[in-house]
């Protein structure tokens, strides 16, 4: 009797296989899959433990909610019938929101930027069933996509155990790799060290238009923020006109949304004209903190009133309803169209003020891209409020009010568009606008920030904070998500931050326990660790973790540790230093968080 019952079970297994199971989920990205005809699976260990006994691939697609080609992706290939049968039959398939596994989605980005050159989302890896990786690709059209599939499942059928092989081999190069530029190095002294970063970081400035690179342009807020703290020397000077350049430029043109408030993700041409137009809540909270830094150490408060719009916009349009703040805001509209909610045609604008206004309106701000021969355009910053009252025969704060007044109309026509917003809340992320608010609430002007950030740190310690756990995002109808390295770090950041800011001492203790929780869980005799549960084989371990789009975890860790009082924890964050400062040396501009610590 227990052979058939055995059987049933096997078959049962089976079945439920071949069912997509995101429905339910807690995430807005892994709900839109919902639908799709892929049997999308959610990632966990069954998912490996499925593919050794079926004998198949594993395809991880990771990607975002407000990623505008993770939506033409799923639009062109994972709506389709045949690429869904091939992937249905051929592989096991498995949809990732990088937000909630980020420690995975680093895993994997960084194997396919080594491989392939580059890197993004949608980001779609084909693994072994032990976990290796085979190939990744981005977006891909729907031909090329779909003759991939067929490719590698010839391939796989005939060459199984070669493949498995190779994968292996190449994985194992690539952990070696991650070692590379660890090497002992002469140590040192702190001014050498910032003078080498300054040597980088200035090395990629651009000149013309601030900023780093010659391509699209990110904020890369941690190498400001550490430009601001260490720029001195002989080319103090330089530095200093540089990011006096790059924060007026990202200020000023299309990073910004000039209406709304807020800043988007990055801009797609060096010349921070054209946005990707997700807005996130990391983006807002750094730059916010930027701004305020720079107001400080530059000595100019238009910096500070940027940082000031920005988290007003954070406050009155990314609060979620059950507390906390949202994730994102979408890049593509309700219609789909990338950069449909901020973009204006002549017409439309024209359409909303009379004759006497519109040429004032349209000064104000510039709309760039009409000039350029385009249809819709994206409001700039035009000319000043003084300049617009000298034309207009009126006092300054006459026209400031009727500035107000023209940004009203134009924000109440752009609301009857309609824009998907990522619902999840997560937990490091409000850490860094806990610790934003904290700091903006202590600048001149800043108390109305007060309020916000003491409800946001009670919102954590009762929302996420859980039996000895910090929760990624809040418990919901999709089960609950263990908090990654990141959210340990900016969640204690921010808290300690609104200690600082006169918070109360609760969440100074919550803030210790945090830092201390973060040692025993993320970090070993191999370095740190994104995460305290890696399935896969070769998952990052580092002796210092770059920085990337938001500062790295582990290098706040040790800079909350060496300010905390005990010396257990300023022991561990000094032989934690010691242990990646080689590492540091040798490529200083990508660790700007451990060259603020080590110069310091």
């Amino acid at each position: 009797m227990k052979r058939p019952l055995l059987l049933l079970l096997f078959l049962s297994l089976s079945a439920h296989s071949l069912e997509n199971r995101l429905a339910g989920s807690l995430s807005p990205y892994l709900e839109m899959h919902a639908q799709d005809p892929v049997h999308w699976q959610p990632w966990s260990r069954e998912v490996l433990e499925q593919a050794k006994r079926e004998g198949k691939l594993i395809f991880v697609s990771s990607g975002y909610f407000a990623c505008h080609w993770c939506h033409v992706m799923q639009r062109e290939s994972y709506r389709n019938a045949e690429i869904a049968r091939l992937l249905n039959e051929y592989f096991i398939p498995v949809k990732v929101d990088r937000e909630l596994n980020p420690a995975l989605d680093e895993h994997l980005i960084d194997f396919v930027q080594r491989t392939q050159g580059h890197a993004g989302w949608p980001l779609n890896v084909f693994l072994t069933p032990e976990g290796y990786p085979v190939t990744g690709t981005t977006y891909l059209p729907p031909e090329r996509f779909q003759a991939l599939l067929r490719k590698l499942h010839e391939l796989w059928q005939g060459r199984r155990e070669e493949i498995t092989g190779l994968a292996e081999r190449a994985l194992q190069a690539l952990v070696e790799a991650r070692k590379g530029g660890a090497a002992a190095t002469v140590v040192l002294s702190g001014a050498r060290l910032r003078d080498r970063f300054l040597g980088a970081a200035l090395e990629l400035a651009d000149e013309i238009s601030g900023g780093f690179g010659q391509q699209n342009k990110f904020p890369m807020q941690p190498q400001l923020h550490a430009l601001l703290s260490l720029a001195g020397g002989e080319r103090g000077d330089e530095a200093e006109s540089f990011l006096r350049l790059t924060l007026a430029q990202m200020a000023q043109r299309g990073l910004r949304d000039h209406l709304g408030g807020g800043f988007f993700r990055y801009t797609v041409d060096p010349q921070w004209s054209v946005p990707h137009y997700e807005k996130m809540l990391y983006t807002q909270a750094l730059l916010a903190l930027l701004y305020l830094e720079g107001a400080k150490t530059l000595g100019e408060p238009g910096l500070r009133a940027v940082a000031f719009d920005t988290l007003d916009f954070v406050v009155r349009e990314m609060k979620g309803e059950e507390g906390g703040y949202v994730a994102s805001f979408s890049a593509v509209d309700g219609e789909g169209v990338e950069g449909g909610y901020y973009l204006w045609s002549r017409g439309e604008v024209a359409s909303l003020f009379s004759p006497g206004e519109l040429p004032l309106v349209l000064r104000h701000w510039r709309f760039e891209a009409w000039e350029n021969g385009e249809t819709l355009a994206l409001p700039l910053a035009g000319e000043s409020l003084a300049a617009l009252a000298k034309e207009a025969g009126v006092s300054t704060g006459e026209m400031a009010a009727r500035v107000e007044g023209w940004r009203q109309r134009l924000l109440q026509a752009r609301a009857r568009r309609s824009l998907p917003v990522d619902h999840k809340r997560l937990a490091g992320w409000n850490g860094l606008l806990l610790a934003a608010l904290a700091e903006a609430s202590r600048a001149p002007g800043g108390d109305r920030f007060r309020q916000p950030a003491s409800e946001l740190a009670r919102y954590l310690v009762r929302v996420h904070w859980k039996d000895g756990w910090l929760l990624r995002s809040p418990p919901g109808k999709g089960g609950e998500v263990v908090g990654s390295l990141e959210d340990y770090a900016y969640v204690a950041w921010g808290l300690e931050r609104w200690v600082d800011a006169g918070g109360d001492e609760k969440a100074g203790r919550l803030s210790r326990e945090l830092v201390g929780e973060a040692w025993r869980l993320f970090h070993d005799e191999a370095g740190w660790h994104g995460t305290s549960d890696a399935l896969l084989p070769g998952m990052p371990a580092a002796e210092a973790q770059e920085d990337g789009a938001l500062p790295s975890p582990a290098a706040v860790v040790v800079a909350l540790s060496l300010d905390s009082g005990e010396e257990r924890l300023q022991e561990a964050a000094r032989r934690a230093l010691l242990a990646g400062r080689p590492r540091v040396q040798a490529q200083p501009f990508w660790y700007a968080s451990w060259v603020r610590l080590l110069v310091r």
